[in-house]
């Protein structure tokens, strides 16, 4: 009897419906033009795929506050208004660097989480009841896969439902699933089959991933120090004393070394990070 309840309180698809649904209105992912468009995509799209329940005028407003604390306590500390630049610079970045360790946190336990929710899906396929996959699957992944569930619920069609996800998750294994369920309701074919070679092709990545970061280890530590190293060494300075910047800034070589050494600092920042963020697709 109680199950007969449970299934008769499920919320039945209803086609009609779904011309109601919209857009979230705090994060966009979809692509835009222009410059500032393309940041605004950028912002939203990191905070989606972190996982914090925030919009991008919070994140903007702590990043603000963030900067103002920063800097006005290395202004207390030394007077010195080029260190306090500095100082409110690095601030400003502290929650976007949170940010993005959130989103590798979060797409590394995602990444651990699919195989077994693909398993599970190639098993509920079998008997039809894909949505126990959402419901068994633990956060976040779960969470991911109940969000398009709710939209099936409300009667969108399963590749518009699937649409967002490999955005919302950053994951390029996410995007070669909802492909491959979108084909299979298409052209048909035999799901299960697939799923199970899919589920093995990302063990077999994840594993050889590890291995790699296992064997880099030792260079990636290395480029890690020599990015910090010149920051701290700046800041060592800094603090030491107040006027090391303004003096080397007062000299033409000082000037020219200074901006020369930031653009090779930039520069290596980017190229590392990209090779970075190669390293983990997946």
């Amino acid at each position: 009897m109680a199950t007969t309840l449970q299934d008769n309180a499920r919320i039945q698809p209803r086609p009609e419906f779904a011309a109601i649904l919209k857009d979230e209105d705090s994060l966009d992912l979809r692509p835009r033009e222009g410059l500032a468009g393309r940041i605004d995509g950028t912002v939203d799209r990191l905070l989606c795929q972190s996982g914090l329940d925030m919009t991008a005028s919070a994140l903007g407003s702590l990043c603000l506050l963030s900067a103002l604390t920063v800097g006005g306590a290395v202004f207390v500390i030394q007077e010195n208004l080029l260190s306090t630049a500095l100082a409110t610079l690095c601030g400003f970045l502290l929650p976007l660097v949170g940010l993005l360790v959130a989103r590798v946190r979060r797409q590394r336990e995602m990444l651990r989480q699919l195989p077994a929710a693909i398993d599970e899906l190639a098993r509920a396929a079998k008997t039809g009841r894909l949505r126990i996959v959402a419901e068994d699957t633990p956060a976040p992944l779960g969470d991911e896969l109940q969000y398009c569930i709710r939209r099936l619920d409300l009667g969108v069609d399963l590749p518009d439902a699937l649409k967002e996800l490999p955005d919302r998750t950053g994951l390029v294994a996410i995007n070669i699933l909802t492909t491959t369920l979108s084909v299979h309701q298409q052209t048909g074919g035999d799901l299960v089959c697939v799923l199970e070679r899919l589920s093995q092709t990302i063990r077999d990545r994840l594993l050889y991933l590890g291995r790699l970061r296992t064997a880099t280890i030792g260079s990636r530590a290395t480029a890690t120090l020599m990015l910090l190293l010149p920051i701290g060494i700046v800041a060592f300075f800094v603090f030491r004393d107040p006027n090391y910047l303004t003096e080397l800034l007062a000299t033409p070589w000082g000037k020219r070394l200074t901006l020369t050494a930031l653009a090779l600092q930039l520069i290596g920042s980017a190229w590392i990070w990209r090779i970075f963020r190669n390293s983990q697709r997946a």
